[in-house]
Order: structure tokens, then C-alpha cells, then sequence
């Protein structure tokens, strides 16, 4: 009985073990053809991100005087427009960033990779808030005829009032970017898909970020203690060198015996969804 028991057994011994062996030396074309993906949409997000807000809408912006930011919307409308264009193009470099990292994750850790990836889209869906308030600055200080019952400084001051709003829609969804990120980078460090360094690096400057966030939510003078710069650029500059590596080098093979947890969990996965009677 015992004999025939372990005979049965034997397809899902060799199956889990060939599994097993997939999962620790090979990688899909499809995580390699995400990993360029990848690259190139962390990469071009990020071109979008610093060319919108640093190059186009912060000379506009005059910080405490809402007439002069008033007038300097006005007269550069156009670049006004395209500084929202830019984010809302990062928006949906952000998601197309998800989807491919999901594709890259997915074999190490589906639970994990989902996790990741809904983190990053609820980030993405409030950072699109912020055009929302910039059109509706925009609006304010238009020539619409229901407008002529308020004073134009008021108007001044309800737009600069949206555009102010921006500024808390990022630091709500900032929580949400630094955990997509955290849990991106501990994938990054058990596939060993990328470098050990550069993995730890990530881990802990996302967590950073998440921890600056919470705090400065909490209590809005953080940032006189700690320059709000440093709450997210350490995990920007990780999440733009992975870019930079996933566009030229790829992701990497793991070696024989460095992605035991991966394959464990492939061997447990397999043997869960074998019929039990094999």
C-alpha cells in the first residue's frame, strides 16, 4: 500500500522539482521584456516629473503672494497647460510602471507583487488630483461671467488656494509611493534580480519615506527639522538607477542556490495545486 502510495507520488515529485529548477535558473521572456519596460517608463517618468514641476510650473508659481502667481498663470497659460500634461503623462507612466513590474514579480511572490502594485495605483490616482486643482485654479482666474461676483482678489486667493492643494494630495499619496516602493525593493533583494547593495539601499530608503511621510502628517513642522527633499529623494534616486539598470542590463539569472525562497515557495505552490490523491 505504502509502496503504491509512493509511487503515485512520483509525478509531483518531478514536477515540483522541475518547477523548482524553472523558477531558480530561468526567467520568462516576459519579465525581460517588462524589465525594458520597466526602464523605460521609470525613466521617462521621471524626465516628465522634474521637467513639469521644476522647469515649467515653479517658476509660475510666487510663494506667498497669490497676485503675482495670479498674473504669471495668466500671462503663460500654455506653459501652465503643459506642466499638466506632464503630470498627467506621469500618471500614466506610473501605471504602465506597475504593470510591469507585476509582470517582473509575479513568479517570486504573486501576493507581494499585487500588494506593490496597488500601492503604486492608488498613488497614481491621487497625484492625477493635482492637475484637477490646477484647472480648477485656472478656472478661477478666468473671465466667466459667474466670476464677476467676486472681487479679483479673491479669486487670486481661491487659486492659489487649489494650486496649495496639490502640495497635499502628493504628501496623502506619498505613504502609498513609499510603500509600492518598499515592497518592490525587498522583491528586488530576495529575487536577486538586481544588486544585494542597490536592493538593501531601496528597502531602506523607502521605508524612510514612508516614516518622513507619516510623520509630517502628523505634525506639518517635520519639515523644519528634516528638509522635505530628503523625505523622498533618496528613494527617487533608487527607484532611477533600478530604471537605468533594468534598461541596459536587465534583469539577471539568479544563481544555483540563490533563489531558495523563490523556489520554495514554487515547490509549496505546486504541491498545493496537484490533486491530492497523486
Amino acid at each position: 500500500m505504502q509502496s503504491a502510495i509512493s509511487k503515485k507520488a512520483t509525478p509531483a515529485v518531478k514536477w515540483s522539482s522541475l518547477q523548482n529548477k524553472m523558477t531558480t535558473t530561468k526567467i520568462d521572456n516576459s519579465q525581460r521584456t517588462a524589465a525594458k519596460v520597466a526602464g523605460i517608463a521609470g525613466l521617462l517618468a521621471f524626465a516628465l516629473v522634474v521637467f513639469g514641476n521644476y522647469v515649467l510650473l515653479e517658476p509660475l508659481i510666487v510663494p506667498r503672494n497669490a497676485v503675482d502667481t495670479a498674473r504669471n498663470i495668466l500671462a503663460h497659460q500654455t506653459q501652465f497647460r503643459v506642466a499638466l500634461i506632464s503630470f498627467i503623462t506621469y500618471g500614466i507612466g506610473a501605471i504602465v510602471l506597475l504593470t510591469a513590474l507585476y509582470v517582473i514579480f509575479e513568479p517570486v511572490n504573486r501576493g507581494l507583487a499585487l500588494a506593490g502594485a496597488l500601492f503604486r495605483l492608488v498613488f497614481a490616482m491621487l497625484w492625477l488630483i493635482a492637475p484637477l486643482n490646477s484647472l480648477a485654479a485656472l478656472r478661477l482666474l478666468g473671465d466667466a461671467s459667474y466670476l464677476k461676483v467676486f472681487e479679483p482678489d479673491r479669486l487670486q486667493a481661491l487659486a492659489r488656494v487649489q494650486l496649495a492643494g496639490s502640495f497635499d494630495d502628493y504628501y496623502v499619496g506619498l505613504p502609498f509611493f513609499g510603500l509600492a516602493a518598499t515592497v518592490c525593493a525587498w522583491l528586488w533583494l530576495k529575487s536577486k534580480y538586481i544588486s544585494r547593495g542597490l536592493s538593501i539601499f531601496g528597502v531602506i530608503a523607502s521605508a524612510w519615506c514612508v516614516l518622513c511621510a507619516f510623520i509630517f502628517l502628523i505634525f506639518p513642522n517635520f519639515n523644519k527639522i528634516v528638509n522635505d527633499y530628503i523625505f523622498d529623494s533618496p528613494m527617487a534616486i533608487f527607484e532611477l538607477i533600478v530604471s537605468i539598470w533594468l534598461l541596459f542590463k536587465g534583469i539577471r539569472t539568479p544563481k544555483s542556490g540563490e533563489a531558495d525562497l523563490v523556489a520554495e515557495r514554487s515547490r509549496k505552490s505546486v504541491s498545493l495545486r496537484l490533486p491530492a490523491f497523486l
